[in-house]
Parts: C-alpha cells; sequence; structure tokens
C-alpha cells in the first residue's frame, strides 16, 4: 500500500515536490480542458504517456487492460484521439459539451525514483443536448517532474458511478 505524505511534499528525481504545485498543475489542467485547448493539454503529458477511464466495475488491483475500461490509451491513440477532438468530424462533440471541472482533496504519495502517484477527487459538470450531467470520481495519476514543469505518465480518471445512465457517452476527457 503506498503511503500518503503527510507533509504535503514528495521527493522525487532529487526534487521536493509540494501540494500546492500539484494543485495548481491539477487546477491548470482542468482551466484547459474546460476551453477544450487540446493541443495545450497534450503538452501536459511525456511522450510514451497513458491516459485510462476504467468501467464502473472496476476494482482496485485490477488491471484495465485485462478487465475491460472506457479508455485505454497508449501514447499514439492519446494523440489521435486530441487529433478527432478537433476535428469537426468528432460529432459527438460537435458542437463542444460545455464542461466546468472541480478538483479537490489532492494527495500526494512516493512511487518511485522519477515519477510520484496523485490521488485527487474530481466533478465534472457537464451540458449537451439540453441535458446538465454530473460526472463524480477520483483521479490516480502518475507525475513525472521536468524541467519545464509537471507532465503526467499516467492520467487515471476512476468513475464513483455504480454505472453510467443509458446513452451516456464519454465523448469528452474526463
Amino acid at each position: 500500500m503506498t503511503t500518503i505524505s503527510s507533509s504535503g511534499t514528495v521527493r522525487c528525481a532529487g526534487r521536493t515536490i509540494t501540494r500546492p504545485e500539484v494543485e495548481d498543475f491539477l487546477y491548470a489542467e482542468a482551466d484547459i480542458l474546460d476551453h477544450w485547448d487540446y493541443d495545450g493539454w497534450l503538452t501536459l503529458f511525456e511522450p510514451g504517456a497513458r491516459y485510462e477511464i476504467p468501467t464502473t466495475d472496476h476494482r482496485p488491483g485490477w488491471s484495465p487492460h485485462e478487465t475491460g475500461s472506457f479508455v485505454d490509451d497508449d501514447w499514439d491513440l492519446l494523440r489521435a484521439r486530441v487529433k478527432r477532438l478537433k476535428s469537426r468530424k468528432a460529432h459527438a462533440e460537435n458542437p463542444h459539451s460545455r464542461t466546468h471541472r472541480l478538483v479537490s482533496n489532492v494527495r500526494l504519495s512516493e512511487d518511485t525514483a522519477d515519477c510520484f502517484r496523485v490521488a485527487a477527487a474530481f466533478v465534472v459538470h457537464r451540458a449537451r443536448d439540453g441535458h446538465f450531467d454530473a460526472y463524480v470520481g477520483w483521479y490516480d495519476h502518475l507525475l513525472v517532474p521536468t524541467d519545464d514543469g509537471l507532465r503526467f505518465r499516467l492520467r487515471r480518471s476512476v468513475l464513483g458511478h455504480e454505472s453510467l445512465a443509458a446513452g451516456a457517452r464519454l465523448s469528452f476527457i474526463l
């Protein structure tokens, strides 16, 4: 089991990373996504990174690669997803949904010598086609400190829902 830092800091790659630094990174990401700046969002990843959303029946310790997932993107699929979402051919998001993200309860824990784990709660409000939905859950990310700031090695969004409503689409970034 990973130990959460009680001091709000972790040591990684010879640096001390603080919770406010990570919170600022996550808040900036939320703003980028709410403004549909997918080129900007992609710069928050290190090359080779992954983006995952396990299914709602996912349990800790299960591999989303073996048990199923809503999204299981390697680096190439992640870049293709961004390209598709920027295209007018992305009919499920043309015009774009209106989203508003809230991120809270950010916690840091050490993982390896070159990356660290971030857990946080999220709520993503989405308005689309006359419907207003709230997606709630938690993030389980691996971040890497670089000379250019923090970068995602793994961006995982775990839904807290028992199931998604019939017809629900995850056609946007959660």
